[in-house]
């Protein structure tokens, strides 16, 4: 049963609307990118700093985006998530859609500077994720809307996200950046899933056609499972290719730890449940990049 959520102070819905359990999937990306730099012997601080702003500027606009335009486009009628800011009643939409806007500026001049400074390519790369962050749910066709959300979470998240951290740190790209990168894209893209999951009903409703509402609540759960057992096979085909010491397998400790959510998301149907699910999976997401970055360097 949906049941109405609570006022909001202008402060909680801004936070509200930050969604910070999200913010792992901007996080970790550039922590497991800078653990393979130092590995490789050439860490450059200034620009893992750089490509961290570029991350978590590209998720708060992407945040926002979906923020204001579920409100224009009447997704949050019935709302079972957490209460989205510009629906709240205490925030001007206009207001959440200028915070897009601004912080997808912010990481477009992080990226600039990056550029500037390592590799002017890094410009074309930093436009395209901007362009797709700001296209997920903007414009007039949002591929978010069209069930492409998570190819683009994958590939900006996760492939992009790291390799990126490790090309600006060291000039180059290493196989096992890019199997990491796979990882972390396949956790990114477990949260979004779970997002999607939860809301399937509303999303429907609202004529939002993400993924889940297009294959429906089994094949969602089953896509779930699918993408958090492939982002634990990535350091055991590190390791069993040779690219990495056996100590790379700590990431594996974090198996317990995805459990929780995934057996959750495959029984319950209840948004509060799902909500504690989708956070969970990002914790997962933090603690595999930091055993990741335990098990590298020791």
């Amino acid at each position: 049963m949906v049941t109405a959520a609570p006022a909001l102070s202008a402060t909680r819905a801004w936070w509200s609307a930050v969604r910070p359990a999200t913010l792992a999937a901007s996080v970790a990306p550039v922590l497991t990118g800078t653990a393979i730099a130092v590995h490789e012997g050439g860490l450059r601080w200034g620009a893992g700093l750089g490509a961290l702003i570029v991350g978590l500027g590209m998720q708060l606009g992407v945040n926002f985006a979906n923020d204001y335009s579920d409100f224009v486009r009447g997704a949050d009628v019935k709302r079972v998530g957490p209460l989205r800011a510009a629906s709240s009643g205490v925030v001007d939409p206009e207001s959440v859609r200028r915070a897009a806007i601004g912080a997808f500026g912010v990481a477009a001049l992080a990226g600039a500077g990056l550029g500037l400074a390592i590799d002017w390519r890094l410009f074309l790369v930093g436009a395209a994720c901007v362009l797709a962050g700001w296209l997920y749910t903007g414009g007039p066709r949002p591929y978010g809307y069209l069930g492409l959300g998570e190819v683009f979470v994958f590939v900006f998240f996760g492939l992009v996200a790291t390799v990126g951290t490790v090309y600006v740190e060291i000039g180059r790209i290493t196989a096992l950046a890019v199997l990491m990168a796979c990882g972390m894209g396949f956790l990114a893209t477990a949260i979004l899933v779970l997002n999607n999951l939860r809301d399937i009903e509303t999303d429907a409703a609202a004529g939002k056609r993400t993924l889940a509402t297009r294959v429906g609540r089994e094949r969602t759960r089953v896509l779930l499972v699918l993408l958090v057992a492939a982002a634990f096979a990535a350091p055991i085909v590190a390791f069993m290719a040779g690219l990495e010491a056996v100590t790379i397998l700590l990431v594996l400790i974090a198996i317990p730890i995805a459990s929780v959510p995934v057996r959750t998301a495959l029984v319950s149907t209840d948004a509060a449940d799902l909500v504690r699910a989708l956070k969970r999976v990002a914790i997962t997401q933090l603690a595999y990049a930091l055993l990741f970055t335990l098990g590298i360097l020791l």
